[in-house]
């Protein structure tokens, strides 16, 4: 799974700002995660996943991207890709053991 964030930077220049250059994105590979296919009703999305993945799985990320928590992850995140498909994400919940965070339920759609 790779999450996908805005790029940081734009090149100098008029064309900037004005908006008209793209700025891309950076992309953030998580794995290991577990996929499950959720169910869609006939005229809701296409596609409905719940991705689970471990805090050890998110904390490489957490580290390169100088952020809090995996929280500001998917908060900040623009979206996601999972088999070549981009996906909105719906939402997110923590479980939590003790007060720490030890697994991260995603929820997205195409």
């Amino acid at each position: 799974m790779t999450l996908l964030f805005a790029a940081a930077g734009l090149p100098a220049g008029g064309a900037s700002e004005l908006g008209l250059v793209d700025p891309g994105v950076e992309q953030a590979t998580i794995a290991p995660v577990v996929v499950r296919e959720l169910t869609t009703e006939n005229n809701g999305p296409r596609r409905r996943i719940e991705l689970l993945a471990g805090y050890s799985a998110l904390a490489e990320q957490v580290s390169q991207r100088s952020v809090a928590t995996a929280d500001v992850l998917f908060e900040t995140a623009l979206g996601l890709v999972y088999r070549g498909e981009v996906f909105h994400i719906q939402g997110f919940v923590v479980e939590r053991l003790g007060g720490v965070a030890y697994l991260y339920r995603v929820a997205a759609m195409s």
